[in-house]
């Protein structure tokens, strides 16, 4: 097994955490999902049944991971929400902006869709960021999101639609 994750590792970690960073738009917040992935794989690959490839069910991990990661972060606003009223709290506990760190690592074209990513749904931004920044065919991008092909061509079709209103809009 040991020979297997490290394999697993040398040949998508980069693909992986950079696939949670642009879901979650934090280093840290990344850093602490894809080991959260790894831990998963470690516990679970004698359950693999190469249904599919290595690295769609390592994406199907990470995204499954991230939504969940999305909805704690979900419920600890809602704690928090009966301490301010809704404006202070929207304004207070979500930043808009991605730290200069985030910005520096982008060139101008990418820095303007990145923030245009962030007006496209989650389903939408997932789609975008699987085809063309991870480069994944619709059938993995299918498998991954577990939507039939059908769907993913759907979703991205809109996406692009939506991107390219926003930039004309822009």
């Amino acid at each position: 097994m040991e020979t297997t994750f490290h394999s697993l590792y040398d040949q998508y970690h980069t693909d992986l955490y950079q696939y949670v960073y642009y879901m979650v738009k934090n280093q840290h917040a990344a850093e602490d999902i894809v080991q959260e992935v790894y831990i998963k794989v470690l516990k679970s690959y004698e359950n693999f049944r190469g249904e599919s490839s290595e690295k769609t069910w390592l994406f199907s991990i990470a995204r499954h991971t991230t939504m969940d990661y999305f909805r704690k972060q979900q419920r600890q606003q809602n704690k928090l929400a009966h301490f301010f009223n809704k404006e202070q709290n929207l304004a207070r506990i979500k930043d808009q902006e991605p730290l200069p760190e985030e910005i520096a690592q982008l060139n101008d074209e990418m820095k303007r869709i990145y923030h245009l990513l962030d007006q496209c749904t989650l389903d939408q931004k997932n789609v975008l960021i699987l085809r063309y920044i991870q480069s994944l065919s619709i059938h993995e991008t299918a498998q991954i999101l577990e939507w039939s092909e059908s769907k993913v061509k759907t979703t991205q079709h809109r996406a692009i639609k939506k991107l390219q209103q926003l930039i004309d809009k822009d």
